[in-house]
């Protein structure tokens, strides 16, 4: 290969490299937004989304999240290497059939990635969690997750809008239940909904509720 091309290629690279660096250093001074809400935008969708900073955000909702989402989260640095083999080891066709995804991993895919599930989406995702975890705190990642996964199937994003969708009410002040069951629709809040749910959704929520009251110290790498 000609040294030209070799150097092209070396820069062209790096600049995309770089890419994903400059946009976590932008969002820590703007409101991230996700690729899904920039979609909808493109398309004329609507998109409901009120950036609340963490402190204004249920404790218990945190707590909720993080046991429904990734109970590792304080204690891995942005891939749960475990749950990834079991993964991998279980997978079929050409795409995994279940996630394993942290919310590091998420939150990398929502600002960064597309939508779906496929093996490249995947191998992009773990690098860019790792630099994510490597660059911002615990916290900002959190917050960050909390305001761009997407909550109800109108164009809600963000624990606030949908929080006052399925409940009329703010997220800063939720019940127990209240947090379990919005914790429990974002896997998929096309078809789950905490403003009526189902015995099934009830059961799962449920299980949330106790696992995070069970692990007491699942949030404390977000305090200050």
């Amino acid at each position: 290969m000609h040294r030209p091309a070799l150097r092209w290629i070396v820069l062209t690279l790096a600049a995309l490299a770089a890419v994903p660096v400059l946009l976590l250093a932008l969002y820590t001074v703007v409101a991230p937004v996700s690729t899904l809400m920039l979609a909808r935008w493109a398309t004329g969708q609507p998109v409901v989304r009120i950036m609340t900073p963490i402190a204004a955000i249920d404790p218990q909702l945190i707590k909720a999240v993080i046991a429904s989402e990734d109970t590792g989260f304080c204690r891995h640095h942005g891939v749960d290497w475990g749950e990834l083999k079991e993964v991998i080891d279980d997978a079929d066709g050409d795409a995994p059939r279940r996630g394993a995804s942290t919310i590091t991993m998420q939150v990398a895919k929502n600002l960064l990635l597309w939508p779906g599930r496929s093996y490249v989406r995947k191998a992009l995702e773990i690098p860019l969690a790792l630099v994510i975890d490597a660059v911002w705190s615990k916290r900002q990642i959190l917050q960050t997750y909390l305001n761009i996964a997407e909550w109800g199937p109108a164009g809600e994003f963000g624990a606030e809008a949908g929080a006052q969708r399925a409940f009329g009410k703010s997220a800063a002040n939720l019940s127990r239940s209240e947090a379990a069951l919005l914790a429990v629709m974002l896997p998929n809040p096309h078809r789950r909904n905490a403003a009526r749910p189902g015995p099934g959704l009830r059961r799962v929520a449920g299980t949330v509720s106790r696992r995070a009251a069970a692990l007491p110290d699942l949030a404390n790498c977000i305090r200050r």
